[in-house]
């Protein structure tokens, strides 16, 4: 990939490391040092080597997986660094620099990066060798839907294992501008600032911080900065009640952006680092058991989305599969993903706050409750929290899947304290968004109730969420999935939006046998005539403050997406469409045009459109 693998903190000079890379597989992790390697071929950064498109396609069980490559850096000047970046590594990472071990990282989800600068050889050579260690057998690292059995079986997909997202290098000056994140907050009409600085220690210097938006400056600041960070609430004109105050709000149908250029200054006014940057306006919040957006009420309806393609595993063939796998969703009359057992590459992040698409983001699952299982999620949720929070498309945490990893709440205090834990942990670290505690059933602590429901009898899932009044009884009796929804020690679920998060799963293969799906359609017309009725059901259930269907395209065995793998659609996309939000609604608003005497119309729909 060629486009800035950190959008949210870009700098000018960055140099892509992927294409090829030597390497080496160790299946019995014997090896212990670059030296001991044979290294006997060839790999394509950044795809991993069980898929087809790094060029390895292994399918076997390997414990660790080697790389090397050679680069050539110029020399630096005043201070300046390299630094070299990893987006992920799955799952526990050693890099060597000129022979010499220089870090180890942990987590396969997260980025790392290490200073290279005092590493490089006279001439600017460098060589990197990096060992990827990765059991496929451990179930007590954060894996998601990596399947543990040599094949992939049931609802668990092929492995990932070393380099999967992009490596690169960049240059930065003796003093640079490490971490930064935004918070806006609709209430004051103003945007958060925090800053880190890491490299040399400087006095007298400060940040001059420009704001803007379709051209226009909202703010030009200059602030002092005091040790090795800023805070700063950058305020904004308020523009009162009139109707120009909705432009600068971000939502699905309107995802304004604000840019922001970053320049560290010296005392004597000369730059010292300068990255750009973005953020935006938007709120997310519930009332009761409403969700609202920016102050106001917002119909949730989102589809599952995996994250696989079929030639390169979680790693898309290029950013064009971002972009388009958002488009995809927003056609289909989606508003929102839920990004299922996956931390998705930030170049997606970006494309869904560009394009506008609410994200949930789903915390990759144990499947062990240990210490050791406690220490990795929780360290690695944290870091995944600090490097997606300042996406305006993010609006939900979700570090728990239906009590994967923590499979006996309802009879272990210690299992729920955990989820509770990280309820809390999360809202500490981010005030601002969502948590949904457990998706799926027994919810101990959450701001959305979630609940998985397959059943394929849409008359009887109709009737099972048919009214408010319902909702103790189905609480108290109904098991979707075989699991108690609420434990007693949550908060009462009259009082809190509920949403069906997962439902459907109809499965329609073109041909193709194998696969499986929650239930199975023949062809495409009866594919069409279930989603169809399935959908327009659910859309009218007054219980459910929004929902999210399984799911956005085939994965691997899995054929209940409404695209196929290769994302063609199975059904066209308006019919799609129209299912997810309803009819469209003609509306005419101006009988007769001043100048040309014509009546003019627009479609809206007016459900999931609460701007209009």
């Amino acid at each position: 990939m060629t486009n800035d693998p950190r959008p949210l903190l870009r700098r000018a000079g960055w140099i892509s490391l992927d294409g090829p890379w030597d390497f080496a597989l160790d299946r019995e992790g014997r090896w212990a040092t670059p030296a001991q390697v044979d290294w006997s071929g060839t790999i394509t950064v950044p795809f991993s080597p069980e898929t087809r498109a790094s060029g390895i396609a292994e399918a076997g069980f390997f414990l660790a997986c080697w790389y090397r490559r050679a680069v050539r850096l110029e020399p630096t000047a005043r201070g300046e660094r390299w630094l070299l970046h990893f987006s992920a590594v799955d799952y526990a990472a050693k890099v060597w620099l000129n022979g010499q071990l220089a870090l180890r990282h942990e987590g396969g989800y997260t980025p790392f990066f290490v200073d290279v600068t005092e590493f490089v050889d006279e001439g600017g050579g460098l060589r990197i060798e990096v060992r990827a260690e990765d059991d496929p057998h451990d179930l007590e690292k954060p894996r998601g839907k990596q399947d543990w059995q040599e094949q992939p079986h049931s609802i668990w997909y092929p492995r990932t294992s070393g380099i999967w997202q992009t490596v690169w290098i960049e240059k930065v000056p003796a003093t640079w501008i490490a971490r930064l994140r935004w918070t806006p907050n609709l209430e004051r009409w103003e945007v958060g600032l925090e800053l880190w600085l890491a490299g040399e220690r400087r006095n007298g210097l400060s940040l001059r911080t420009e704001l803007r938006s379709g051209g226009k400056l909202l703010a030009d600041d200059t602030y002092a900065v005091l040790g090795q960070e800023v805070s700063r609430r950058i305020a904004l004109t308020d523009p009162g009640i009139d109707d120009s105050r909705n432009e600068l709000l971000w939502n699905p149908h309107s995802p304004t952006l604000i840019g922001a250029r970053l320049r560290l200054v010296d005392e004597r006014g000369e730059t010292v680092d300068t990255v750009v940057s973005y953020t935006a306006l938007r709120s997310i919040g519930v009332q009761g058991s409403t969700v609202v957006v920016n102050g106001r009420p917002y119909p949730l309806r989102m589809v599952l989305d995996q994250g696989y393609w079929p030639e390169s595993g979680m790693t898309p063939p290029d950013d064009a599969a971002l972009r388009r796998d958002i488009e995809l969703a927003k056609s289909m009359g989606f508003n929102g993903v839920r990004k299922h057992q996956k931390i998705e590459t930030p170049r997606y992040l970006y494309w869904a706050d560009r394009l506008g698409l609410f994200v949930w983001e789903e915390m990759p699952s144990t499947y062990r409750f240990t210490t050791n299982a406690i220490r990795r999620l929780t360290r690695e949720w944290i870091d995944v929290l600090h490097r997606d929070a300042s996406h305006p498309c993010v609006i939900a945490w979700v570090p728990f899947n239906e009590s994967w990893g923590v499979p006996n709440l309802p009879e272990v205090p210690a299992q729920r304290h955990f989820v509770q834990a990280l309820y809390h942990l999360t809202h500490t670290i981010d005030p601002t968004r969502l948590v949904v505690g457990n998706d799926g059933w027994e919810s101990v602590a959450t701001d959305i109730i979630g609940i998985h429901d397959y059943d394929d009898d849409v008359e009887r899932l109709a009737q099972r969420y048919s009214t408010i009044a319902a909702i103790p009884q189905l609480f108290q009796r109904e098991r979707p999935g075989g699991r108690v929804l609420n434990l007693g020690d949550a908060a009462s679920p009259t009082q809190q939006p509920i949403m069906l998060t997962e439902f459907g799963g109809i499965a329609y293969g073109e041909g193709e046998s194998g696969g499986w799906g929650y239930s199975v359609a023949g062809n495409a017309r009866e594919f069409a005539e279930r989603y169809t009725a399935l959908l327009g059901a659910v859309r009218r259930l007054p219980m459910f403050a929004g929902f999210c269907y399984t799911q956005f395209a085939d994965t691997y065995q899995e054929r209940n997406g409404l695209l196929f793998d290769d994302r063609r659609p199975k059904i066209p996309l308006e019919e799609v469409a129209v299912a997810v939000r309803g009819p469209r609604t003609t509306r005419v608003i101006q009988e007769d045009h001043p100048r040309q005497g014509l009546a003019i119309e627009f479609e809206t729909d007016l459900e999931t459109d609460p701007s209009r």
